[in-house]
């Protein structure tokens, strides 16, 4: 009997067996095991992604943006040995420090407003500030460091060239102001440093949002690293003792949080990081990262030795930085860092007996 003029569509149903009688049996189709009347039209997919094209979009985003990371990194950690060298009388220090805080964050402004395109869309972001936005946020962190550093290393240059630059009147309040600017420039060094690994982990990137939580230490520990090798390769290592030191903190700090980081990361997540360009790069900055510590903390009052060690902190912090870049870029690209995980945790909140919500339902 036609119930529906959609029942033409139905796929023709096996023929039932016949008992040994004669009679026809009420034996279970082969396609649906309950005996119901009813069949599933499409059989049980398991979805990886539509025509294995990427789940989220590739943050678009080039190496100028990796550029602006570790130069963020050198400002940030150079503003810092810059108070310290002022507080503790070391002014060959402080000096080089307050001028590769400038030339660090001049560099990295460059590479960020090129990546923008246009100067004015970075005045753009300063119109508002919005707390829950990590971009508004650096932006306005940027903006103020960037004040205080300027000033700073403005004083240094005027004092280099003999008090020459056309100030006129401005020179005493510039001497005035150049203590509080460089102490104030120290004050924004951490968010400084801190405040990109936040913006990448707010990302969908599969690999920046699984780190999300250790990534700062991470950025943090690497703004040291980049700082002390820059201060020890270009500072006499009569007044290098607080880089020596602080290259010694960054390295410990640099691979503890690495490997914390990569711990607690979905497995699936964590591979980029191991994986092709990225996990090069975060190999040898490990390695790196070591060599230059143990340089610095053995070897470092030799001017040669310390010099080479600063070189590889540089080095270092500069594949951190690349590294993560290039593993987030690759875990976007591949849909599978985003589903796989999801189902991990899908299954671990099941196994927790987490199953009455709209994750684990699908409702």
């Amino acid at each position: 009997m036609t119930l529906s003029e959609f029942d033409s569509f139905r796929p023709a149903e096996p023929a039932r067996r016949r008992r040994q009688d004669g009679k026809r049996g009420p034996g279970r189709r082969r396609d649906n095991g309950d005996g119901s009347r009813e069949m599933p039209m499409v059989p049980e997919q398991e979805f990886t992604s539509y025509y294995g094209r990427p789940v989220v979009k590739p943050a678009p985003w080039g190496d100028d943006v990796a550029i602006y990371l570790f130069l963020g990194g050198v400002a940030a950690g150079s503003a810092l040995l810059g108070a310290g060298g002022q507080l503790t009388g070391r002014p060959t220090l402080c000096r080089n420090a307050r001028l590769g805080a400038l030339a660090a964050v001049g560099g990295g402004a460059v590479a960020l407003v090129k990546d923008l395109g246009r100067p004015e869309r970075f005045l753009h972001m300063l119109r508002t500030f919005k707390v829950t936005s990590p971009m508004s946020v650096g932006s306005w962190i940027l903006s103020a460091f960037s004040a205080g550093a300027g000033v700073s290393a403005v004083a240094e240059i005027d004092r280099m060239s003999g008090h020459r630059l056309p100030l006129g009147p401005l020179r005493k309040v510039l001497q005035a102001v150049e203590g509080p600017a460089g102490i104030e420039a120290a004050v924004f060094a951490g968010p400084l440093a801190a405040y990109t690994a936040v913006l990448l982990g707010d990302t969908a990137t599969p690999t920046w949002n699984a780190a999300h939580e250790e990534l700062p230490f991470v950025f943090v520990s690497s703004a040291c690293l980049a700082s002390a090798g820059l201060a020890m390769v270009t500072t006499p290592v009569r007044e290098a003792g607080p880089a020596r030191n602080l290259a010694v903190l960054g390295v410990v700090g640099d691979v503890v949080a690495m490997k914390v980081m990569e711990r607690r990361m979905d497995p699936i997540a964590a591979e980029p990081l191991h994986q092709g360009k990225a996990g090069a790069m975060l190999k040898w900055s490990e390695r790196l990262a070591v060599a230059g510590g143990l340089g610095a903390l053995l070897g470092g009052r030799n001017r040669v030795v310390a010099a080479a060690s600063g070189l590889a902190l540089l080095a270092a912090s500069a594949l951190t930085r690349f590294g993560v870049f290039e593993a987030g870029i690759a875990s976007a690209k591949d849909p599978r860092y985003t589903i796989e995980p999801q189902k991990n945790r899908l299954a671990a909140r099941r196994a927790a007996g987490v199953t009455g919500d709209a994750i684990t339902t699908g409702s």
